[in-house]
């Protein structure tokens, strides 16, 4: 009787540690998860301020054209006009125009 009273009533070093250690690992694996998750979150928000603003962007250069017969020769044009707001600490967008004709080459890259 006494052996008996020993295994229950008495944990060895191991199985304290063993009953410690699968909490520990189950918190750990919900931290890096949830971790995980809001990188990606963030960078899908990156992306789609990106998609946003080159989409603007095109938008009021198509909108310039219908209006005006030609396209915006510079992007300070079309910011004082059309209303596009750039965060120049955060993009920065390559516009270059060949013709009045043309589409001009549009390029908003993420600082």
């Amino acid at each position: 009787m006494n052996e008996m009273n020993k295994s229950i009533y008495r944990k060895g070093v191991w199985d304290i540690i063993r009953s410690a250690l699968l909490p520990l690992m189950f918190t750990a694996a919900v931290v890096v998860m949830v971790i995980s998750g809001l990188h990606q979150t963030e960078e899908a928000s990156r992306a789609e301020s990106v998609r946003i603003l080159d989409e603007s962007i095109r938008r009021a250069v198509v909108t310039a054209y219908a209006i005006e017969g030609r396209y915006p020769q510079s992007m300070e044009y079309i910011e004082e006009n059309f209303g596009i707001h750039i965060d120049r600490e955060r993009f920065v967008v390559h516009y270059q125009i060949f013709a009045s004709n043309l589409f001009p080459d549009i390029a908003v890259i993420e600082l």
